[in-house]
């Protein structure tokens, strides 16, 4: 059988990367529907502080596959100049920062004790998931165009090592400089923004998705792009896949070994996350490239792939949709409760059953991506 990435060009895609990206689409649906809000399957929690689970590995992948995608997609418009590049970059960059607003937003009202009441704009969360994803994508594209392939490698290695000094240098005084209170990311969102609009961690102002942290998170998607373009020089054959693991290895040697300097953590994205999460996702690619690719073993791959057709579409469907069965309500319960509570917590233990929830509303985020997918309806940003 034919190789699929013996012919690879930069303007042609591979299996693997759609199917990554639609196995963490998929992930992300299950970390952000546990239950009824309030319960969780354990392993599938983030770590407290410092540390790393496999839920933490999720939002890191993501952007790796931006990257990832970023290789095959930016090349054409690379040609046409950098007017038509940066108009491109700009306004998907803003377009899904302004969709990440209104996703936080939305739908715009609030349930309380009083009855209904407008959305107070003056508190929304400035930051957040798609909001990190727009800056990251926008600030690596920009990169992109400017830099050669070496020089963005030696780039993203100078931003971790900066960005280490950074975090030790400029804390809180006084204080830990990777602890919640103490670290500088937290620091410096609170000294430009109000912290009414962060995020509230354990009762403190702080921002996982916070400005200065997007830095390193943006290594993750410079160094998805890398990764991409050398399976494009290299080819699909098995010393690619070997190649790939090597490099994922070296990763995640270097970043466990940052971790006694520099604590792995996701909430400020500390340098030594970054290169163990690319380790984990670029290993994780080699599998799949090895699997799909080399040894042709394709028949399970379209349930990932639909999400990966349609992966923007989707993750806000998902948002939408369950914030819409946590509003209406019957008898004093939402729908998310009700359904949860009748269905799942007496037949399950309660973790199982937070699980089996969190699988069952995928389930259906996935139905509608396989209708969309029937229809060749494909959401384009």
């Amino acid at each position: 059988m034919t190789n699929t990435l013996d012919s690879i060009t930069p303007h042609t895609r591979y299996q693997s990367l759609d199917v990554l990206r639609g196995l963490t689409l998929a992930l992300m649906v299950i970390v952000n529907t546990p239950g009824d809000g309030s319960t969780s399957f354990g392993p599938l929690t983030h770590a407290d502080w410092h540390g790393l689970t496999l839920t933490d590995l999720v939002f890191p992948s993501f952007l790796f596959v931006v990257g990832n995608a970023m290789s095959f997609s930016l090349g054409k418009f690379k040609l046409k100049g950098g007017k038509a590049y940066f108009s491109k970059v700009f306004k998907r960059t803003a377009l899904i920062f302004i969709i990440g607003l209104l996703l936080t937003a939305f739908p715009f009202f609030r349930v309380n004790d009083s009855g209904v009441v407008p959305y107070d704009f003056t508190s929304i969360r400035i930051l957040g998931v798609l909001q990190r994803i727009a800056l990251c994508y926008g600030l690596g594209a920009t990169l992109i165009y400017f830099l050669s392939p070496k020089k963005i490698l030696i780039t993203s290695g100078l931003i971790l090592l900066s960005y280490w000094l950074v975090m030790f240098l400029f804390g809180v005084p006084g204080m830990d400089p990777f602890s919640l209170e103490g670290n500088a990311s937290g620091r410096l969102d609170l000294w430009l923004f109000s912290p009414d609009n962060l995020y509230k961690m354990n009762g403190f102002a702080f921002d996982p998705e916070g400005l200065l942290s997007t830095f390193p998170a943006m290594v993750n998607v410079l160094l998805g792009y890398w990764v991409g373009l050398q399976i494009q020089k290299r080819g699909g054959d098995i010393e690619t896949v070997l190649w790939l693991a090597m490099f994922a290895v070296i990763l995640l040697v270097v970043g466990y070994l940052w971790d006694y300097g520099f604590p792995i953590n996701k909430k400020i994205w500390t340098s030594s996350f970054t290169l163990v999460t690319v380790g984990y996702s670029t290993l994780t690619l080699a599998l799949l490239m090895f699997i799909l690719e080399v040894r042709s073993i394709k028949g399970w791959a379209y349930f990932f792939e639909v999400f990966g057709k349609n992966p923007l579409a989707l993750y806000i469907l998902s948002g939408v949709l369950v914030r819409i069965l946590g509003m209406i309500r019957i008898e004093g319960q939402s729908i998310r409760n009700l359904t949860y509570k009748t269905l799942y917590e007496p037949v399950f233990p309660e973790g199982w059953a937070s699980l089996l929830f969190s699988i069952s509303f995928m389930l259906i985020i996935w139905l509608i991506g396989w209708w969309m997918d029937r229809n060749r309806w494909y959401v384009k940003v």
